[in-house]
């Protein structure tokens, strides 16, 4: 070989590794912004990711993080689970790398505060609380369809804009988060938000999204959910009738049924519940959060 084909083949390599670095190196103008910056349990938490490469993806907690575009950038909105402990929660970003792997674009964590909920102790005669083999063995097979239909996350994002109230009027009774203990032994929160509503009022689409079960179960009763994208459902229980089908397309504000008090239920009332990726988190974070526009 000559001295000037080796320098050229030099060159040639010095050139393709520094194309290499320059594709590996994060940017410099990347900025992550959290909402809340400091988050609670059951808060459902926005974030905001300016400068980043298009190929950017990442992860909230060790799980994938949701993305999608948004204008300046991209955006994720992820959940802090109602019972999640204290402390720091850790979010990562990165991109493949040429070679394979990835390459790190950056990390950080916030910090789960504290929240406190009220207790409940009841005492009932034990035949009101304690389920009889035929009711139990139903309940598994509803807890199992329900796990089932939240299990088909879909891809893409059906959402947009802002979350509506889901029922037109009525009186807020909360109970996000409430522990109940029954005769003394302890029962799982409440994970939804209540609205006592007349029989009849009707239930209202949150957002667009498509109906992923219709069913009429021992404890939620009558009770429709959608599947609004990238893992979030809102869930409508108690209702006195559904207006929709699974499959079904909705846009938001879409009556999809009427306030009941079907299942186990002491009245009328629309109980919501909202699960992003698996975490159950509290109504009005979702409806109360700034979400970006398209």
């Amino acid at each position: 070989m000559t001295p000037r084909r080796a320098v050229a083949l030099a060159a040639g390599a010095i050139l393709t590794l520094l194309a290499v670095l320059a594709a590996a190196a994060p940017p410099s103008g990347l900025a992550v912004h959290v909402t809340p910056e400091r988050p609670r349990p059951g808060d459902v938490v926005l974030v905001r990711i300016h400068g980043a490469p298009p190929d950017v993806a990442g992860e909230w907690n060790g799980r994938p993080l949701p993305l999608f575009p948004v204008a300046g950038g991209v955006a994720a909105v992820v959940g802090v689970d109602l019972e999640t402990p204290p402390g720091p929660l850790r979010w990562r970003l990165f991109r493949p790398a040429p070679a394979g792997g990835r390459v790190s674009l950056g990390a950080g964590a916030v910090t789960v505060g504290t929240r406190q909920f009220e207790t409940q102790h009841l005492t009932l005669p034990p035949g009101q609380v304690d389920l009889d083999p035929p009711t139990l063995a139903r309940v598994k097979v509803e807890q199992a369809e329900m796990a089932a239909a939240l299990a088909g996350v879909t891809a893409e994002r059906l959402w947009h804009g802002p979350f509506v109230k889901p029922v037109d009027g009525g009186r807020e009774t909360g109970g996000f988060g409430l522990r109940r203990i029954i005769n003394k032994q302890p029962r799982s929160p409440h994970s939804g938000y209540d609205w006592a509503a007349p029989r009849g009022t009707p239930v209202l689409a949150a957002n667009a999204g498509r109906v992923a079960l219709v069913a009429d179960y021992f404890f939620a009763g009558r009770l429709v959910v959608l599947d609004h994208g990238l893992g979030l459902f809102t869930h409508y229980y108690h209702l006195d009738e559904a207006r929709v089908a699974v499959g079904d397309a909705v846009v938001a504000g879409q009556p999809i049924g009427v306030v009941g008090a079907s299942g186990r239920a002491t009245g009328p009332h629309l109980h919501l519940g909202v699960y992003l990726a698996g975490a159950r988190v509290d109504p009005l974070s979702l409806l109360g959060l700034a979400l970006p526009e398209d």
